[in-house]
C-alpha cells in the first residue's frame, strides 16, 4: 500500500493513503497543496490542534467543496465550525466498516485524553491500520495487515528514567502524562510482531520522540 507521511509529531500530522486519503489535517495548508486535487476523502482523529489544524481545514473545505471528511461525532462541531458543510461530512461509529467506491474504511476506538479514533483501511486485498495518540492498543487485533502505521513516542525504560530524575528533584513529572496518552515504540513494536506476516507487513514509526544532540541546532520536536 502506497503512503507518504507529510508530517508527524507535535508539530503536525498528515498522512496520504494510495494518493486520495488524507489522515490527520495538522499541517499548513501549503504542505498540502501537492495532493489537494487527488483527493477523495479525509479521515480526522481528533481535536488536538497538531492533527485538526482548523485553518488549514476551513481552506481544505472551500477549495475542494465536494471533498468528503470522515470522523466521529466528537468531531462534528468543530468541522462545521470550520464551513464543511454537514452534507459532506460522514459520522463514523467504531467497529463498522464503511464504503467509499474502491476502498473501506474501519474506525478504532483509541484512548487519548480527548475522544479518539484510529482507522482500519482496506484497498481490494491491501489492509493498512493507522493508529497515533493512544495509551495502548489492547484488544484490538489486525492480523496479516500489509501496512502498519503506529506510534512510537518513546522508550519505555528512557521515560521511567526520567520520571525518577524529575521526582527526585522534585519537579513537575510532564512525563506521567505521556505514559497515560501515547503509544511507546516497546508497545508499537509488540502489536507489530503479534499481528504481522514475514516477508508482507511493513511497519512505520509515526509520533516518535527525539532529543536534540548536543551542539546541534537541527532539534527535533518531541511530539509527547
Amino acid at each position: 500500500m502506497k503512503y507518504l507521511i507529510i508530517s508527524t509529531g507535535s508539530k503536525g500530522n498528515a498522512t496520504v493513503i494510495n494518493d486520495c486519503i488524507l489522515i490527520d489535517c495538522g499541517v499548513s495548508f501549503k504542505s498540502l497543496k501537492e495532493i489537494i486535487d487527488k483527493l477523495k476523502l479525509v479521515l480526522l482523529t481528533h481535536i488536538h490542534a497538531d492533527h485538526f489544524k482548523r485553518t488549514t481545514i476551513k481552506r481544505l473545505a472551500a477549495s475542494r467543496p465536494t471533498l468528503r471528511f470522515a470522523c466521529g461525532s466528537f468531531l462534528v462541531p468543530a468541522l462545521v465550525e470550520c464551513g464543511v458543510s454537514k452534507s459532506k461530512i460522514d459520522v463514523l461509529d467504531f467497529g463498522k466498516k464503511y464504503n467509499y467506491s474502491f476502498f473501506k474504511v474501519a474506525p478504532v476506538k483509541l484512548y487519548h485524553d480527548v475522544d479518539n479514533f484510529g482507522y482500519r483501511i482496506y484497498f481490494n486485498d491491501e489492509r493498512a491500520i493507522y493508529a497515533t495518540d493512544t495509551e495502548h492498543l489492547n484488544g484490538i487485533k489486525a492480523k496479516g495487515y500489509d501496512l502498519y502505521m503506529l506510534e512510537a513516542n518513546y522508550e519505555d525504560e528512557e521515560i521511567k528514567n526520567r520520571i525518577a530524575e524529575r521526582k527526585k528533584a522534585g519537579e513537575y513529572i510532564y512525563e506521567d502524562r505521556v505514559l497515560r496518552t501515547h503509544l511507546s515504540k516497546q508497545q508499537a513494536d509488540d502489536f507489530f510482531f503479534e499481528n504481522m506476516i514475514s516477508g508482507k507487513s511493513e511497519l512505520v514509526y509515526l509520533h516518535q520522540h527525539k532529543e536534540c544532540e548536543k551542539n546541534d541546532g537541527n532539534c527535533q520536536s518531541s511530539g509527547l
